[in-house]
């Protein structure tokens, strides 16, 4: 019972620190605040995390843990790799629908050199799963591996920039416009793709 309820409470501050997170970046997580959105002691806090770096290095890691296995479901779901690269850009898309928020690890990447070097792992471990996932998916529909890794790099930067200035403006029909246009010049599509 008591292990349960401590995974219980240590569920619920990676849960409310990803929110903050998301909404404020890594310096504006206060633990204090988050202890009390949580409903514990600022002691307690300490107990499942014993600083804000290992708390925002978890926040990150399981971050990156579950955009991973959503990628994963998707390639699972979808029926071929266009379908993949068609919907790709939702997973940065459902940020901004919760409340115009950033991907936890953009967030981040923006404070980067600020973050404790357990954090910065965690961050590029996202942007490089995310890669890696688009590279698997452009080499299934042909693509040669060293085109592969650079056209997925630029998927990356281009789906995360359009979530940044959509969020700057509180825009998502602005971020939905600028994956079309990505879409228009041949970026998220598979064609000459080899």
């Amino acid at each position: 019972m008591k292990i349960e309820a401590e995974a219980s409470s240590r569920g619920k501050i990676l849960f409310e620190a990803t929110r903050i997170a998301q909404a404020h970046g890594y310096s504006g997580l206060n633990l204090r605040t988050l202890a009390e959105q949580v409903g514990i002691k600022a002691a307690s806090l300490y107990y499942h995390f014993p600083s804000k770096a290992s708390l925002a290095a978890a926040v990150a890691r399981r971050y990156a843990e579950e955009s991973v296995a959503r990628l994963e479901a998707l390639s699972l779901e979808a029926s071929n790799a266009e379908t993949c690269l068609r919907r790709y850009p939702e997973t940065f898309r459902r940020s901004l629908e919760n409340g115009n928020r950033l991907c936890l690890c953009s967030f981040m990447a923006v404070e980067y050199d600020d973050l404790p070097p357990e954090v910065q792992t965690a961050v590029r471990v996202f942007a490089d799963e995310n890669i890696a996932w688009l590279s698997k998916v452009l080499q299934r529909a042909g693509m040669k591996r060293e085109h592969a890794e650079t056209r997925a790099q630029a998927i990356f930067a281009a789906v995360s920039g359009a979530q940044l200035m959509a969020r700057g403006r509180a825009d998502i029909a602005l971020f939905d416009s600028l994956i079309e246009s990505y879409r228009v010049a041949g970026l998220l599509c598979l064609e000459n793709a080899t």
